[in-house]
């Protein structure tokens, strides 16, 4: 049996990426409806190398009918549309922040927690995590099923493409002007993002936590366990696609490198590069376009008992945001269709 599926922002980079990813999975799609703003409405998109699908406006589309639908609008046009979605029966899965901390929502990365899947039939719709958050619990995941984390620290260093095409532009352009000694003004980002970086996404708030720091803590724990503390420092670097993080664990039972090695090497959806491998360590540029988490630079803490620290990194845009959904879907046709 194929599905109908809607993706709703097709226009977009994550949007692309969601088609690209269904069709390059062979996902069970009879039919595939790219939706957009109005302003979007006839233009065309691909669909893996060789289909093309003519854009429809979100605003006048009817659901019924529609099994699927894959959401990466922003925000707000999640918050009107999506209950449109799943009240006319289709099962929305959500890219954006605002159904993620939603308690009839579940929120969910297939590789740690594919259980939560079944609280959807509450509202219908199920939330992607944050990018940044995914790839730091698929790789906590194998650990915390060892010996249980306490607490986390991690910085993280997040690409351009996590504040859309608009961001990507931004550097592209102020990296031009930068050797052409032409005056930088910043748009998208607070400050300039060519050759520098940004210790600030999304807005400040009252305790002095960025919401991108926020999301981090919060949804970690809604994930992987409330008991779980962390501490989140998120930088905007000058870097088109791929997110980094320096990740700093610290665990109630025994944990060192070898451990961690072992279960990483057994767990799904993370490849893991060891020191004395002729890659050594892995970097945003050479993972783009890939599926998996990668580990590096994998080492103990002593200033702690039992702490680990290591750097990962993911495509934000695939696995931190198309994948993930894509993943999604392929488990809720498989068990609960």
């Amino acid at each position: 049996m194929g599905y109908t599926v809607a993706v709703i922002g097709a226009t977009g980079a994550v949007g692309h990426e969601m088609l690209s990813t269904l069709e390059a999975r062979n996902f069970p799609a009879d039919k595939v409806i790219p939706l957009a703003s109005r302003q979007s409405a006839g233009r065309e998109v691909s669909y893996g190398e060789k289909d093309i699908l003519k854009v429809q406006a979100l605003d006048s589309f009817d659901f019924k009918g529609v099994d699927i639908v894959l959401s990466s609008a922003g925000a707000k046009v999640s918050a009107e549309f999506a209950p449109i979605a799943a009240k006319a029966g289709a099962v929305v899965i959500d890219n954006t922040s605002h159904f993620r901390m939603d308690p009839d929502v579940p929120l969910v990365v297939p590789e740690v927690n594919p259980e939560a899947i079944a609280g959807y039939k509450k509202k219908n719709i199920i939330a992607n995590p944050n990018c940044s958050t995914i790839q730091m619990v698929v790789a906590l995941k194998p650990l915390h099923d060892i010996a249980k984390i306490k607490r986390v620290v991690v910085s993280t260093y997040q690409s351009v493409s996590g504040a859309g095409k608009d961001g990507m532009d931004e550097l592209f352009e102020q990296s031009r002007k930068f050797f052409v000694t032409d005056g930088i003004k910043p748009q998208i980002f607070s400050k300039q993002i060519a050759f520098n970086v940004i210790p600030q996404i999304d807005v400040f708030m009252d305790d002095g936590n960025t919401k991108e720091e926020w999301k981090m803590m919060v949804e970690t724990k809604k994930i992987m366990g409330a008991d779980i503390k962390v501490v989140a420092t998120c930088v905007r670097v000058p870097v088109f696609v791929g997110h980094s993080e320096a990740i700093n664990v610290e665990f109630d039972g025994e944990m060192d490198p070898q451990i961690a090695k072992s279960a990483w090497k057994r767990a799904k959806g993370i490849s893991m590069i060891e020191r004395e491998s002729e890659m050594e360590f892995v970097t945003p540029a050479e993972i783009a376009g890939e599926d998996d988490v990668f580990i590096s630079r994998i080492r103990s803490d002593a200033t702690v008992d039992n702490g680990l620290s290591f750097w990962c990194v993911s495509d934000n845009i695939r696995k931190g945001a198309a994948l993930n959904a894509v993943q999604i879907a392929e488990l809720l046709i498989k068990d609960y269709f």
